[in-house]
């Protein structure tokens, strides 16, 4: 049992999520009418589009399984990924806490009736347009694209690359198009990735992580 615990301790790192969703809910539920509006002139060109919601809520399982994926096949990936999702999204709720906001941008009428309106409007009955920026579902995105073009097994695969390249993309254009973000959002979402890949990517923290995973050759 201790061997075990030893060789799986890492799974420990997930207790994060347990303080970002209390924080996370204690401010949608404290921040609701008086915050600083979020909004460029380019959001009112961009239209609704209902069908983004695919890869909106594919967002859950990108970002899930490819954590859950590393946890069991590559530590070192895996705390890399970590690092880099977790400090990005600390720094969200910080940016949140101190500095409210919000938008305006949602239809006051929905333009149809289809399936795909029908599940955003359920969405956005149960997520406030509050805490906004940087945008974590572009900032844990394209993390996640980072994670696994690096990642020790799944590199190689030019197919898996290329599809989560372009469920990146397709992601990000969601947070505009179902009218969940602003392109303020996106823009800072992309820069805080921009900073934070060289910091957790660099060639020194990768061979730290390793390193921690080397056994040590015995003395003669």
């Amino acid at each position: 049992m201790k061997n075990l615990f030893q060789k799986y301790k890492h799974v420990l790192w997930f207790s994060y999520g347990i303080l970002y969703i209390a924080w996370f809910t204690y401010l949608e539920n404290h921040i609701t009418t008086n915050f600083h509006v979020i909004h460029m002139n380019i959001d009112d060109k961009i239209p609704f589009i209902s069908v983004f919601i695919i890869p909106y809520m594919l967002w859950f399982l990108y970002v899930a399984f490819t954590l859950v994926y590393q946890c069991f096949t590559n530590v070192p990936d895996f705390k890399r990924n970590c690092i880099f999702l977790f400090t990005g999204m600390t720094i969200f709720l910080i940016v949140s806490t101190i500095y409210p906001n919000g938008h305006h941008l949602r239809p006051e009428v929905y333009p149809d009736n289809s399936i795909f309106t029908q599940i955003t409007m359920w969405l956005q009955s149960t997520d406030t347009p509050t805490n906004l920026f940087p945008s974590i579902h572009v900032y844990n995105s394209i993390g996640t694209h980072i994670a696994i073009i690096h990642s020790s097994t799944l590199k190689k695969n030019k197919f898996i690359c290329t599809s989560s390249f372009i469920l990146m993309v397709l992601i990000c254009m969601a947070t505009v198009f179902l009218k969940q973000h602003s392109m303020f959002d996106v823009i800072t979402g992309i820069l805080m990735a921009s900073v934070m890949y060289p910091l957790v990517y660099k060639r020194e923290v990768v061979s730290l992580l390793n390193s921690q995973h080397k056994k040590v050759p015995k003395a003669d």
